[in-house]
């Protein structure tokens, strides 16, 4: 499983009027491969299943706040729907390093699955 702190240690540059992020080689080299991520699930929909969500390393306090920064979400595809819950899941797929995502996210697991 890869650790938050991997994630999360991303400096930013200003461009123009964006904030991009500037990776590690840690972090770039996660890119394009499988990786296992362990999180806290943010539905991006509702429903009892989800194939498209957010992981957060930390739990949601409020349905309306978000848990830290782009560094501290992973947005996740799924092959097969995800049962929503509040405990902690395991994810695996393709990691892909987000270099000028227009959501403003810095990560994204693609064909994912969750693991027991």
């Amino acid at each position: 499983v890869v650790p938050w702190s991997l994630l999360t240690d991303v400096k930013t540059r200003v461009d123009k009027n964006r904030i991009l992020p500037v990776f590690n080689p840690g972090q770039l080299a996660m890119g394009n491969k499988s990786q296992r991520i362990q999180g806290f699930m943010m539905p991006l929909s509702p429903g009892e299943k989800q194939n498209h969500f957010l992981v957060s390393s930390v739990p949601l306090t409020c349905a309306f706040c978000l848990p830290g920064g782009p560094e501290s979400m992973v947005e996740v595809k799924t092959k097969i729907p995800v049962k929503y819950g509040m405990e902690a899941i395991v994810v695996e797929g393709k990691f892909a390093v987000l270099k000028d995502d227009p959501y403003g996210l810095y990560y994204r697991m693609t064909e994912a699955v969750a693991v027991k």
